[in-house]
């Protein structure tokens, strides 16, 4: 094995779709394709179709070998078979993306399922309705995952976005089928390793978004293995009120004020440095339209509301990941889907985008806010999965890459 195999195989032990025989083979792919829709012209369209093209390497390389393709994903949280969450928009613009006919079938297993995927040909695609449009999914049912494993050959899980999840299309079906990754999983996977692994330094951790308890296990985590972990968002106010300082309306976690004194006691005992806001930018509501103020400090006065880290505050941020080698980002500084209020996340991101360091960026809001500036061609890494990154940065297992066949 090469250096490079073996390199690769540290960072990913699981088998690929470059590992098995795939050649017209009937192969189930699990894709996240959890996008959100809106409405144009009285249409439901994809309003963001990044995990879709993050999911086109796995679905061409299967093409171009003509596989039979059965795709599966959930959308949305649906309560029962709700027609605006189907899977049809999706299948639109993904037919838009690979220039091929996506035959998109009207539900996730039964007789008109089995017959539809039995008669794919070659390089054709057979998309599932939602699969949480059936109970048995989240329960990971065992007559689900049968049906669902007859319909292919070979499993194939691309979905990265739900890998953590023990459900009937990530893991109970991979226990009836020969299951592999593909391509945008290995991806994300190999990233995210190298960053607990072999990062270069410095390395420089940026976190965000309302919840401490939501990170604890991250920022202790990285306590042990970066140079600088820097706080913003409304999580910074727990870590405030655990300093004792006046926080006013902002949202403060109240569980998370604990957390983050352990937080503090453990970083104060660490080389890693936890750096929290200087500065605030504050409101008296949480609206785009509020009156706000910039404050030299961050003591939040009483019926106001800290809505973003100050510009001395950005601009020390941006000093520290301009000096960095490898910089990790999850959670925005701000509420930045307010623009007076994203100021802070987009000096995170064009600071990162200007970089010449390994930057990735860990889903969710995050990978929303740099799509939306549209920075996210600028990053090295944008992952299609925040709750999955955070629990493989955590250390915890994720079932969903358990089950894979070993390397």
């Amino acid at each position: 094995m090469t250096v490079a195999a073996t390199e690769r195989r540290r960072l990913f032990p699981k088998k690929t779709v470059r590992d098995v025989d795939v050649d017209g083979k009937r192969v189930l792919v699990r894709v996240d394709f959890n996008v959100p829709l809106e409405k144009r012209d009285g249409k439901v369209e994809v309003a963001d179709d990044g995990r879709v093209r993050a999911a086109l390497p796995t679905i061409e390389h299967l093409r171009k070998r003509e596989s039979r393709l059965v795709l599966v994903s959930h959308l949305g949280r649906p309560k029962d078979r709700e027609p605006e969450l189907s899977m049809a928009p999706v299948s639109r613009r993904l037919a838009e993306l690979t220039g091929a006919p996506v035959e998109q079938a009207a539900a996730v297993v039964g007789p008109d399922v089995e017959r539809a995927a039995s008669q794919l040909g070659p390089g054709q695609i057979l998309m599932l309705e939602n699969c949480r449009f059936e109970p048995g999914e989240t329960s990971n049912d065992p007559q689900l995952a049968r049906a669902l494993a007859s319909l292919a050959e070979l499993y194939v899980d691309d979905a990265f976005g739900a890998v953590h999840r023990a459900h009937a299309t990530t893991v109970g079906v991979a226990q009836q089928l020969p299951a592999v990754a593909g391509l945008l999983l290995e991806r994300e996977v190999t990233f995210l390793n190298r960053l607990v692994q072999d990062p270069e330094r410095p390395f420089v951790v940026v976190l965000g978004g309302a919840k401490v308890s939501d990170k604890i296990g991250v920022i202790e985590r990285f306590l042990e293995l970066a140079d600088a972990i820097l706080i913003g968002g409304a999580m910074c106010f727990s870590f405030f009120r655990a300093q004792g300082r006046p926080t006013g309306d902002s949202l403060v976690e109240e569980k998370g004020v604990e957390l983050a004194v352990r937080a503090l006691e453990r970083a104060s005992q660490s080389s890693c440095r936890l750096e929290l806001p200087r500065d605030l930018v504050i409101a008296d509501r949480f609206d785009g339209g509020a009156q706000r103020r910039e404050i030299d400090g961050v003591d939040v006065p009483d019926d106001w509301m800290g809505l973003d880290i100050g510009l001395r505050t950005a601009e020390t941020y941006a000093d520290e990941i301009g000096r960095a080698r490898t910089v990790f980002w999850n959670g925005p500084m701000g509420a930045f889907e307010l623009e007076p209020f994203a100021a802070g996340t987009r000096a995170v991101a064009e600071a990162m985008a200007g970089s010449d360091a390994t930057t990735v960026v860990g889903g969710g809001d995050s990978a929303a806010a740099v799509e939306r500036f549209g920075l996210a061609a600028s990053m090295t890494h944008v992952s299609t999965g925040g709750g999955a990154a955070l629990e493989l940065l955590e250390g915890k297992p994720l079932p969903g890459l358990e089950v894979l066949q070993d390397a």
